[in-house]
């Protein structure tokens, strides 16, 4: 135990936080994927808030086009918005900016206001810093609770999948404030190239949890649940 305490702190030590990035040159991911059949898989939840500023001197939602029957329709039909908004640790905007949001978002509904998203999270934060995941799905915006697939990512989290639930902040917020978007996401990825220590810092992390998982013996519990209901079948 004490040996492995001190390997931890040495590599604390030794091995700055931006090394839990891959390399991104084509041959760092060909030796990404190389050691991937040995990799382990994990699961991680994120959670952080996400400021749409609409209005102001600053916004960081802006319309930038609309087709010429949007100003009719009472779902608003055609309308399209890019983004660039701050992901926080907290639900003010003045708390620890840990990202961005950054992408586009149509009105795609002729029938109800419903969304089509086509989002990043891009953090900038962290063991993460350099890392995204892209988001991909259809938002109703009258849910409480939005749910959205997470359909891959770069850096710590390539190969990523996993899901994005997230609902309007229910707390106080400042006057004058839109409400922000709170934010959870549950990603399966691969620990391939982040270093040994980075899992330790992770455990511990502002806006990040690691949360044991494992595919296979997932795969083994299943199939073994199946052979015994076909053999009840058989004998009843």
């Amino acid at each position: 135990m004490e040996m492995k305490l001190v390997i931890v702190l040495l590599a604390l030590i030794l091995a700055p936080l931006s090394d839990a990035v891959p390399d991104q040159s084509p041959n760092g991911v060909g030796n990404w994927f190389s050691r991937l059949p040995n990799a382990q898989e994990k699961l991680t939840r994120l959670h952080f808030y996400i400021h749409d500023i609409m209005t102001g001197p600053n916004p960081t939602t802006v319309p930038i086009a609309q087709a010429n029957i949007t100003d009719a329709s009472p779902t608003k039909f055609g309308l399209v918005y890019v983004m660039d908004s701050p992901l926080t640790v907290g639900p003010s905007l003045d708390s620890k900016i840990i990202g961005r949001c950054q992408g586009t978002f149509a009105f795609a509904s002729q029938e109800e206001i419903g969304l089509l998203l086509t989002l990043n999270f891009v953090f900038t934060d962290g063991i993460y810093a350099g890392s995204t995941l892209s988001v991909l799905g259809p938002k109703k915006r009258d849910n409480f609770y939005r749910e959205y697939p997470i359909i891959g990512g770069s850096g710590v989290f390539r190969l990523a999948e996993g899901v994005s639930t997230d609902h309007t902040y229910q707390g106080t917020v400042a006057p004058g404030a839109k409400a922000p978007t709170d934010t959870t996401v549950y990603v399966l990825h691969y620990d391939v190239a982040a270093a040994n220590y980075a899992e330790e810092v992770e455990m511990n992390h502002e806006y990040a949890e690691v949360i044991e998982f494992n595919r296979n013996q997932k795969y083994a519990e299943d199939i073994e649940l199946t052979k015994n209901l076909i053999n009840q079948v058989k004998f009843n």
